[in-house]
């Protein structure tokens, strides 16, 4: 192959101009390009790493957006977010089916909005954000993203198919969750290409399936259940239930955002940002939003129960009739394994983005892949206890450090007018503390309003019909705090003065 120098001349002129003068990215020196020739070929193992992604190999429509978000959210993890709030936190149907619905709606717009910097940029999300963190400050959120999707993210899912699996097969847990693993680390090693191939070949079968169950459950649930007292964790009330319910849906969908940009950044530059918005945010809304909802109403269906040491699974297979229940089961094994091949893969980028590199070798994507993987099954194996607390502490605690390190990206992109160099991005000597900063005390700022079973923050516990609100508070402190620190160093840190060119 020719080598660095060959990719860059292939950019065009024009291709250089508009990222130039048009929000977007300038290449400058130094630049890495992803190695190899991968263009449209989907049973290819995808090359290189985190590199960026030059023009010669950009593809696609942003119609691939909405298969790729919304095959992975069409699964019973989703569904369960409407089931906690009324089962653990005693919360009415309609109040949680108002608050699901605007928790998704909201998520689904973060995603949107940043997965319109995919094409302008040509990096993966956690490559990114080394404009506002700096290289060596941005370990502290491509680690917890590394963490959060390779590690977490694939205990979560991996289990809800497993269950799916072994109920539907009466295959022990342990072979069940051999098979969910192998088949999803498969796909997600293969790459890109695969990844948006297969969620769209998936994508008409989990939407009918789950559509015709989230149906069924419906028309057995009981509208009209109000607050219970008698929940679980329904110290908060009413209110402190709506709230729990928006957040833990906002955190799910907005879990998805340290990934946004890793889908995008093949499309070509010159597709339009409202494409892109609305393909990214429609696929993860329509699915997280009407299944949330059926959960909500499965939560109220006559006899169903949500103990620790009830099948999750089994509780919605038991309302549904059989040939329906055995297709939903099947659905939500493809579902998971839909849901995994995204976290894998982003996992991968994320740890690369640490900076640790297999030298000389083109696929170490594909390798950090499966390293993740494996630690990642030892953490399923150990988590099919008290699998609902489990879940709501892990969707909590996501959206902790989550919220803080959007806060910070997205006010750096606007103090930039959504200008950045790319090699600026790669370069191991640029280093900043405002973002992290900016981050640390928006999860500091958070910490008393914390509202989950590991940690019951002293405003929670004093006013816990708040519910958690420390997402607003995470988002806005981090997001002064940057803001404070950028705007007054401006030329040390990098960042324009906005309103100034």
């Amino acid at each position: 192959m020719d080598g660095q120098g060959t990719d860059k001349a292939r950019l065009s002129s024009r291709f250089t101009d508009r990222i130039t003068d048009e929000p977007g990215a300038l290449l400058g020196e130094g630049t890495p390009m992803r190695p190899g020739r991968y263009g449209e070929r989907v049973i290819a193992v995808e090359p290189g790493g985190a590199e960026y992604i030059p023009e010669s190999e950009r593809h696609g429509s942003p119609l691939r957006l909405f298969w790729t978000w919304s095959s992975p959210n069409w699964e019973f993890a989703t569904m369960f977010l409407g089931v906690l709030p009324v089962a653990v936190f005693g919360g009415g149907f309609w109040p949680t089916a108002v608050a699901v619905v605007v928790g998704s709606a909201a998520g689904a717009a973060v995603l949107g909005l940043l997965s319109t910097w995919g094409p302008a940029m040509g990096v993966p999300q956690l490559i990114h954000s080394r404009g506002a963190f700096g290289y060596r400050g941005n370990f502290l959120p491509a680690g917890l993203n590394a963490l959060s999707a390779g590690i977490g993210w694939f205990a979560v899912n991996s289990l809800s198919g497993t269950f799916a699996l072994s109920t539907l097969t009466h295959l022990r847990l342990d072979l069940a969750l051999v098979i969910v693993t192998v088949v999803q680390v498969t796909a997600a090693f293969v790459g890109h290409n695969f990844i948006h191939r297969f969620q769209k070949a998936v994508f008409p079968v989990l939407a009918v399936v789950f559509c015709f169950a989230s149906l069924v459950v419906l028309t057995q649930s009981h509208p009209g259940t109000g607050f219970n007292p008698g929940a679980p964790a329904a110290l908060g009330g009413p209110t402190g239930a709506f709230s729990i319910a928006g957040f833990i849906t906002f955190a799910y969908v907005v879990g998805w955002v340290p990934c946004a940009m890793d889908y995008a950044r093949y499309l070509p530059s010159t597709t339009g940002r409202g494409a892109v918005f609305w393909s990214a945010a429609l696929g993860a809304f329509l699915p997280c939003a009407l299944l949330t909802v059926a959960g909500a109403g499965l939560a109220t269906v006559t006899g169903t129960a949500w103990g620790p040491a009830d099948n999750p699974t089994d509780q919605l297979a038991r309302t549904l009739p059989p040939l329906l229940a055995s297709l939903t089961l099947l659905g939500i094994t493809i579902g998971s394994v839909s849901a995994n091949v995204l976290n894998i893969y982003s996992g991968a980028l994320s740890f690369l983005a640490l900076g640790i590199r297999v030298r000389r070798v083109q696929l170490e994507r594909a390798l950090v892949t499966v390293g993740l993987s494996a630690i990642g099954y030892v953490v399923a194996r150990l988590g099919e206890a008290d699998v609902g607390r489990s879940y709501e502490s892990f969707l909590l605690l996501i959206g902790y450090w989550i919220m803080p390190f959007l806060a910070v990206v997205c006010t750096d992109s606007w103090l930039r007018h959504g200008r950045y160099r790319v090699a600026d991005l790669y370069a191991r000597d640029r280093n900043s503390a405002a973002g992290v900063l900016a981050m640390l005390a928006g999860i500091a700022l958070s910490t008393p309003f914390w509202d989950q079973a590991i940690w019951h923050g002293p405003i929670a516990a004093a006013l816990p019909w708040l519910g958690d609100l420390s997402f607003v508070v995470g988002f806005g402190g981090a997001a002064a705090v940057y803001y404070a620190l950028a705007h007054s160093r401006g030329a040390s840190t990098g960042v324009e003065r906005r309103g100034h060119a």
